[in-house]
């Protein structure tokens, strides 16, 4: 009878996809908080993704749908990614088992922004107005007819004013250029011409960050410029955009921004 020999097995090499997407993370010289800010995935699912625990995420087509989006950032192929996910989803969920969701996010950036629900109530606010001063007018339309007596002499005084008008208010700001924060946890860099970080950090509700005004081309890159007031010399200037989009080498300087909302520059996402 053969003897057998007890030996001990060698060890897998650590493997899957999510050590894979956090190496090329790494790669890259990306944080996971840039990696958030980018894809708008929030930390604890990245963070859950990296470790390979796809089981752990809401439901099936969130760790499918955030690991494509993950992937498309760091430069993997997006389609072997998938069939590893799923993959290692089939061995994680015994017997088949999947728990359910309401749709597959297969790019979490497409998802509507609590801004455009803001914009739409304030556009049926308008609506609901605007209909109200019209019921009026239909119903009670002798209440709205001006008096046709001196009307001349009326739009005469009302023009009179305009004439006197100085273009004091009409004066560009200057000063400090300092951006708060209007929401939690916002995350921001702000770094020179020559690369060089300025400030990075993820900024408190209320939290404010005045560029330094010796930088040689300050400039700022964030995934949310719709959660910044900015001010010039303690005046309020139009934010960099009104929705959420990464935005990045925006410069920051005083002129720059004021040129910026002259010309009605037009923000656009950063690929």
């Amino acid at each position: 009878m053969a003897e057998e020999v007890d030996g001990e097995e060698t060890p897998p090499v650590p493997g899957g996809i999510g050590p894979q997407l956090r190496a090329a993370r790494l790669a890259r010289g990306l944080t996971i908080e840039q990696v958030a800010a980018e894809t708008r995935i929030p930390l604890r699912h990245l963070a859950t993704i990296e470790a390979g625990d796809f089981a752990d995420l809401p439901g099936r087509t969130y760790a499918v749908g955030f690991s494509k989006t993950y992937a498309k950032l760091v430069g993997l192929d997006q389609g072997d990614v998938v069939a590893m996910v799923r993959a290692e989803l089939d061995a994680q969920e015994p017997d088949g088992v999947h728990r359910p969701s309401g749709f597959e996010p297969g790019d979490p950036a497409r998802v509507p922004s609590s801004g455009l629900g803001w914009f739409a109530a304030g556009a049926l606010l308008l609506l609901l107005v605007g209909g109200f001063f019209f019921m009026r007018t239909l119903f009670t339309p002798a209440a709205e007819l001006p008096s046709l007596i001196g009307q001349d002499e009326a739009e005469q005084a009302a023009q009179a004013p305009a004439a006197d008008a100085t273009p004091a208010a009409d004066q560009a700001p200057s000063g400090p250029v300092v951006f708060t924060a209007l929401e939690e946890g916002v995350w921001v860099k702000f770094y020179d011409a020559d690369g060089r970080q300025l400030m990075q950090k993820l900024m408190a509700k209320g939290e404010s960050y005045t560029v330094p005004e010796d930088a040689e081309g300050p400039q700022v890159w964030t995934g949310r410029p719709d959660a910044f007031a900015i001010t010039i010399g303690g005046r309020e200037v139009p934010k960099l955009a009104e929705e959420d989009m990464v935005m990045r080498d925006v410069p920051v300087t005083a002129s720059a921004l004021l040129a910026r909302n002259s010309e009605g520059e037009g923000a656009s996402p950063t690929t």
